[in-house]
């Protein structure tokens, strides 16, 4: 309750400003000494800045408090530009740099923006400073009002100018010298800190869950607590005081400290706040870490212990003397018959409902619910989830809320059949209401023009007395208040004059007429008046005739005809330019289409777009396979054929899909519900109803907005809504079924939906309705109004019935769908073979012949032969346009896929291999020595004395296809960006475009993205909020679909005897109707084992590869692996001719792929690796996860082992398991827990033992423990075989390689600042490391560009400016050493531009600039750039002579 503020301080300061005084107070804060409080009042008008600051000041001296503030609130219609110079005073406070720039500054006020002109610079120091935010924040904190702050004018500010405004404003500072205090200690830096940490307010107290199982509890730390818990939002305000609390974890942290010390963090809510625990335990003391670890995410704990702040985790935290473990009191539906929620969001409501899948079925499931309807909006992304995490014995009903537009029962522009003519006579008026409600509002105003022949000839006004009050806000909107119609005729009498003015039978016209006309005929119903009329409705009239339109409100439309300005929302001006527009719309249907009868207008509706009708909501449930396909067929129409803002659904295309599915009238966004706010006629509504297979109702509290925006009078019309649906269900024989409507699964949640629709910009945000799933006995209390005996048919009987109705579907169908390729055994068997024949000769050695034929026996059974091919046919397609193609993840473990082309890596045990055709001798080293063939020492063949390759790095095909070689393989492939379309266009070649593709993503709000929806919600409602809070809320707003995407390189192929609606709906990714990429609509990792999906992903290394070959005339295949100066470059610069100082790096690898980065660079040094095995160790533990830091690096810094011999890849544990003489399936086990971070909870001591006797090293065994990811040794091989080929023509090919690298990734080069040479360069880039973190990306982009420059700048190399008859397009030439700048380097110039200039460049015959520029078409800016660069050279500006 409101306390007036003259009230609270009467008997402290008596002496107050009188337009302090009659503030009411509504809130009060203060520190936790009293010392500063700050109250929080509203007031009628505005109170001067000077009055608040002497209230201010006199109230603190009187209480003897340290400061005391007074934050007003007015209404928003307070706020003008009069206010600003009192708001300008108050925001000095706190961003004292205002003074002095805003002098004599110009104001305006443009709708939500303000707009400020500087007349004395500093434009840019407002900025840094966040004036305009601040600034902003200020007025929506005292109006309400969100107001865009726009600075303009002031660009900067001259040092002379700046120095004398500082004078100015130390002229202008009082003289504090007498009251200098000491600066703050340590100590109360930190106090300060702390109490800055404690929130101001709880976001949400209700939401306090403290109800647990006291029976259940187990003592984890200390001793039993016997004390009630509190609240943690009361909890956080008690700093250094001692509190017991309890709570659920919602995130944990262990983490290991020296001295033997391991510190373990919960952060712990119980949902009216959050805080952290904190315990230091001795890590030695594995029971005590194990049982504090044991703690995780969504476990219930009882805590005692001090309240305090951590400034380490500068948060609230609680250092526990006693924690005991709970069991929450779970809520349950106990009541004996259980209903069925027909009407339920997932998170996958984008942006709109917060609780994922699983978690909403699983709790249906665990209240004895039989099943539960998913209804997403126009969406079935959450199906999979819904079918991979299935409770037992419940069935979940698939289904949507979909958005419908009716095209079968148009809206008619004639309401009736008129044959009158064109010319003749309309009455175009418009009414002013009191409100939106047919039933509970009145007319305040009609008003009319008289046309005939096309010409105004009369009007007519009146002011309309409604008998109640005209609501604030319809004043703000219409200028009518209650004076404005005091005395004014009543709704009868106004009637009754319209229609003399009218006149018989008359045709009216009205914008939206269906509200005009329902509210004239409400007044007719009431007073028993008969009135007979036809209208015309001119907003469908619009939407016919001006379909460019996106919006056809009346203004929108008068100013789109160029009819001139009115003021809108005023009777009498909207009715007198309706006139205008009526007449300028009937006159083109008379000239352009030729009518002449006003029953011809009506012809117009189908030429208005489905797509522009008026959308409602209905609910679509699968009830068999069949419809579920259906279903599929609808999203997929919806998306890619009807999509405007939502995907649309027109009712004729729904009724052809109608088989299979059950359809429900929905909410109060329903066409049947809206139908009822309008007031249609009983036949009408009935009509609307038959569609539907069971009508729905919602509790009243869904649909009381519509008491806010006076749509509704009340609660009680609200029921009366629900009783006529259940009164029309009753006449019709429709079941009518009561729905929750679920956006969230607990009322607590709400604060998770609130945040998002705030970030949403939707400013009702603070009201949304209680969407939670309520139990049994919760439905029946909100519908008892209609009687026990039909509550319980409504919530429990029929909803149950339309359960019953469905049958168990599934939205995936069970097994894998490849498309079939006639032969493709065969022909595998007969690719690898010749080639392995090519290589290793006929017979094939015996380690080759069973390594591929136990391949291909396993790929055949399997049904794995057509994957196989595919890729191979892709690979073959790419090589054949010149091309290279690189393999990626585990496919390189395939001997097949290396014979079938397609994959480089070699898996077999380290070998050597005879090249001489008549040859072909091949050694085997089988004894573990070598981890790849490339390190094996050069060897000439025993046979032919042959220089031998050296091939195979030992990787296992189990990693690939599984141990018993049925794991569906995923065979990824990195192609040149230049050439991925065309691979993608190969694949619908191959498979028909209607079998083909691109895989859908769906993306959600992300942690950072929500921890910013937090912060803004909190800003804008003057919440602060501790840490811990703030991250419990931003963790519950994650997850949230955003919108869709495609996979970079994903293409899904459905076999050809299948259509994709067997497996998913389809859509354009991004919401983009004008997409030309149709992708799957379910995330492709849903389909990952039912259907195929390629992975055609652009890279860069097929890319170089290419410029390479064409540069050198070298070919990729005969670049050597083993030269020992390219592994030496790796570590040490100086094979480069260059030292570290000179290119800012020790190695040599910067720019080269998996070796130039900062973080792999240190790798390199810190492990030194002196061969190619040693690489895939640096590959591997780059990729990993704690396999490299606290792990493999300790081991090596400790010399316990070296780069060679630790854990890299997750093949080198089954490897080095085999060769330890570990049983074959137990070593790929444990290779397979290590790797997915599961050694922690399967190394039993048995297994411990078993790898002890085997001879495996304990340091080799925590090494596995610690592992939370491995990559595989044939990703890790693939990379660094690029790798050291593109090292080699680095150290050997320079120029041709810089050529490669600045034309393939040279986006950031800097032109300018390589012409000007090295000194230029490092200087700039000194600049930019001297920025550290601060660096934007843009920044670090360029920084990394600037490096490879420098280096290639240092190796003596140089580049040539920009010439117009000698640069390239977008390639960086060699020319005489050297090389030349292209045109794409210039800043601006995109790669069309840049063609269009090489084009007319090599195309010549041009004589001056000019004609240059009209050639190439390119813009001024660019040829001045060019100018300025000296590019033309002696070529004349214009092609004019001059004779003198």
């Amino acid at each position: 309750m409101n306390v007036n503020l003259a009230e609270f301080f009467k008997d402290f300061c008596p002496e107050i400003p009188q337009t302090v005084g009659s503030g009411e107070i509504y809130k009060l804060t203060y520190s936790e000494n009293l010392g500063n409080m700050d109250f929080y009042a509203i007031f009628g008008s505005i109170v001067p800045y000077r009055d608040i600051l002497e209230f201010e000041n006199s109230a603190a001296s009187s209480i003897k408090i340290d400061r005391l503030r007074l934050h007003p609130r007015y209404d928003g219609s307070l706020f003008s530009l009069n206010c600003l110079d009192d708001l300008i005073l108050r925001l000095k406070r706190d961003v004292s740099v205002v003074n002095g720039f805003l002098d004599d500054a110009e104001f305006s006020l443009n709708g939500e923006k303000l707009e400020i002109t500087l007349k004395h610079g500093g434009r840019d120091m407002l900025i840094r400073c966040e004036f305009s935010r601040k600034f902003s924040q200020l007025i929506y904190n005292q109006f309400g009002v969100r107001m865009q702050i726009e600075l303009n004018g002031g660009e900067s500010l001259k040092s002379d100018e700046y120095d004398a405004l500082i004078e100015n404003l130390a002229s202008e500072l009082p003289d504090y010298s007498s009251q200098f205090v000491p600066e703050k200690t340590v100590a109360e830096n930190i106090r300060e800190e702390a109490l800055s940490a404690v929130p101001n307010q709880s976001i949400d107290i209700s939401s306090l869950d403290d109800t647990f199982d006291a029976e259940s509890a187990e003592i984890v730390k200390g001793k039993a607590i016997r004390e009630k818990p509190g609240s943690i939002s009361e909890a956080v305000q008690k700093l250094g005081e001692r509190a017991v609390i309890v709570g659920d974890i919602f995130a944990s942290e262990v983490k290991e400290l020296r001295n033997d010390k391991t510190v373990i963090t919960y952060s712990i809510t119980d949902y009216s706040g959050s805080l952290i625990i904190k315990i230091f335990a001795k890590t030695s003391d594995v029971d005590e870490v194990e049982k504090l670890s044991g703690l995780k995410k969504g476990t219930a704990i009882l805590v005692s212990g001090k309240i305090d702040y951590d400034s380490y985790a500068r948060d609230i935290c609680i250092m526990p003397t006693s924690i005991i473990k709970v069991k929450r009191i779970m809520k349950m539906d106990n009541y004996p018959e259980k209903r069925v929620e027909l009407h339920c969001h997932t998170n996958m409501s984008a942006m709109d409902a917060v609780t994922d899948p699983v978690t909403l079925i699983n709790r249906a499931a665990a209240w004895g619910h039989q099943a539960m309807a998913i209804t997403d909006h126009g969406c079935v992304q959450a199906f999979p989830d819904c079918m991979y995490n299935m409770p037992k014995n419940f069935k979940v009903i698939y289904g949507c809320e979909a958005y419908v537009v009716n095209d079968i029962d148009r809206d008619l522009i004639l309401k009736s059949p008129d044959d009158r003519n064109l010319n003749d006579e309309y009455i175009i008026f418009d009414v002013e209401t009191t409100g939106l409600s047919f039933s509970n509002d009145r007319l305040t105003s009609i008003a009319a023009v008289k046309i005939r022949n096309l010409q105004n000839v009369d009007s007519f006004e009146t002011y309309v007395d409604p008998g109640i009050p005209i609501p604030e806000k319809i004043t703000e909107l219409t200028g009518i208040d209650d004076n404005t119609v005091k005395g004014a005729p009543r709704e009868d009498e106004a009637l009754r004059k319209f229609m003399e003015f009218c006149g018989d039978s008359p045709i009216l016209v009205a914008h939206n007429a269906d509200f005009d006309t329902t509210m004239i005929d409400q007044v007719c119903k009431r007073h028993n008046i008969n009135f007979h009329y036809n209208y015309i409705d001119t907003l469908i009239m619009c939407r016919a005739m001006l379909p460019d339109m996106s919006r056809h409100r009346l203004n929108n439309v008068a100013k789109a005809l160029k009819l001139g300005s009115f003021e809108h929302h005023r009777a009498d001006e909207d009715a007198l330019m309706l006139s205008k527009i009526f007449i300028e719309l009937v006159g083109r249907l008379k000239s352009q289409r030729g009518f002449e009868k006003i029953d011809q207008i009506n012809e117009l509706v189908n030429d208005i777009d489905v797509k522009k009708l008026r959308s409602y909501h209905q609910i679509i449930l699968v009830r068999n396979q069949s419809g579920l396909k259906n279903l599929y067929r609808l999203v997929s129409i919806s998306n890619l054929d009807y999509f405007y803002k939502k995907p649309l659904i027109p009712k004729s295309v729904l009724e052809k899909h109608r088989e299979g599915l059950i359809f429900g009238s929905a909410c109060e966004a329903g066409e049947l519900f809206q139908a009822m706010l309008a007031m249609k006629p009983e036949n009408k509504l009935e009509e609307l109803a038959k569609f539907y297979d069971y009508l729905e109702i919602q509790p009243i509290g869904n649909n009381e907005f519509m008491v806010r925006e006076g749509m509704a009078a009340d609660d009680e019309e609200l029921r009366d809504y629900n009783r006529s649906i259940i009164a029309m269900g009753e006449k019709l024989n429709i079941p009518v079924c009561a729905t929750c409507d679920v956006h969230f699964i607990d009322p607590k949640d709400a604060i998770y939906r609130k945040i998002i629709l705030a970030g949403m910009g939707f400013k009702d945000a603070e009201n949304q309705a209680m969407l939670y799933f309520r139990t049994t006995e919760e439905m029946l209390a909100e519908f008892e109004y209609l009687g026990g005996e039909k509550a319980k048919e409504v919530v429990i009987t029929n909803t149950n019935a339309i359960a019953d109705m469905i049958e168990v579907v599934r939205p995936i169908p069970r097994g894998t769908f490849t498309p079939t390729i006639d032969g493709a055994e065969e022909e595998l068997t007969k690719i690898t073979h010749d080639k392995a024949h090519e290589i290793y000769g006929d017979p094939l050695p015996e380690i080759v012949e069973k390594r591929l034929d136990r391949e291909l026996s396993s790929i055949i059974k399997h049904g794995f032969s057509v994957l196989y091919i595919i890729a191979q046919k892709l690979v073959w397609n790419s090589v054949e346009n010149g091309y290279l193609v690189g393999s990626r993840g585990s496919v390189g473990s395939s001997f097949v896929a290396s014979m079938a082309g397609i994959s480089e890596v070699n898996p077999l045990p380290p070998h050597y291999i005879c090249p001489n055709p008549q040859c072909k001798y091949s050694e085997f080293l089988l004894d573990g020595t070598y981890g790849s063939g490339f390190d094996l020492p050069q060897k000439n063949c025993p046979k032919c004395g042959t220089d031998m390759h050296r091939e195979g790095h030992d990787i296992p095909f189990e990693t690939f296809l599984g141990f018993d070689g049925d794991k569906a393989p995923d065979i990824d492939l990195n192609f040149s960006g230049e050439y991925q379309s065309r691979a993608h266009r190969y694949t619908e070649q191959l498979f028909g475009k209607q079998n083909v593709f691109k895989a859908g993503t769906i993306s959600a709000v992300a942690d950072k993205t929500a921890f910013g929806y937090v912060k803004k919600y909190c800003e804008e409602n003057g919440i602060e909020l501790n840490n811990s809070e703030m991250n419990r809320l931003s963790i519950g707003c994650t997850g949230i679909k955003r919108t869709t995407g495609q996979h970079p390189g994903g293409m899904v192929v459905v076999p050809a005897d299948y259509e994709v609606y067997d497996f998913t709906p389809v859509q354009h990714p991004a919401d983009s109707a004008d997409s030309d990429v149709i992708t799957t609509h379910f995330d492709f990792n849903s389909l990952h084992d039912t259907i195929l999906k390629l992975d055609e992903l652009g890279h860069v290394v097929p890319t170089l590869y290419k410029h390479l070959e064409d540069l050198t005339g070298i070919e990729i295949k005969n670049v050597p692996t083993s030269d020992p100066d390219v592994i030496r470059m790796c570590t040490n610069c100086d094979v480069l001719g260059v030292t570290p100082e000179e290119i800012f790096c020790k190695t040599g690898s910067l720019g080269i792929p998996e070796m130039g980065t900062g973080f792999t660079i240190q790798m390199l040094l810190d492990a030194k690796p002196t061969k190619f095995s040693d690489f895939l160790q640096i590959s591997g533990l780059s990729h990993g996860t704690d396999v490299w830091l606290g792990n493999a690096k300790d081991l090596i810094d400790q010399e316990v082992c070296t780069i060679s011999e630790v854990i890299g890849t997750r093949d080198s544990i089954m490897t080095y398991l085999l060769y330890k003489n570990v049983e074959p399936k137990m070593a790929f086990q444990i290779m397979e827990w290590t790797r997915k971070g599961k050694a922690p909870k399967q190394f039993t001591p048995e297994i411990i033992e078993m790898l002890r006797s085997h001879d495996v090293p304990d340091w080799y065994i925590e090494s596995c423990l610690k592992i939370k990811y491995m990559f595989p040794k044939a990703h890790a091989a693939a990379y660094v075989i690029a790798a050291i080929k593109l090292g080699w023509f680095k150290l050997h090919k320079p120029l041709e390689y810089y050529s490669t690298y600045f034309s393939v990734r040279g986006e950031d080069f800097d032109a300018d600042l390589a012409v000007k040479g090295k000194e230029a360069v490092r200087a700039r880039i000194n600049e930019l490391k001297e920025l550290g973190n601060e660096r934007t990306k843009k920044e670090n982009d360029l920084c990394d560009i600037l490096l490879i420059t420098n280096e290639m700048l240092s190796r003596g190399y140089e580049f040539l400016p920009i010439n117009l008859f000698k640069s390239h397009a977008t390639d960086y030439l060699p020319e005489d050493g050297k090389l030349r700048i292209p045109f794409s380097a210039m800043s601006g110039v995109g790669e069309n531009a840049a063609r269009g200039l090489y084009e007319a460049a090599q195309k010549g015959g041009f004589i001056s600039i000019e004609e240059f520029r009209e050639q190439s078409g390119v813009s001024k800016t660019t040829i001045d750039m060019l100018k300025n660069l000296n590019a033309f050279g002696d070529l004349p500006e214009s092609t004019q002579m001059s004779f003198f």
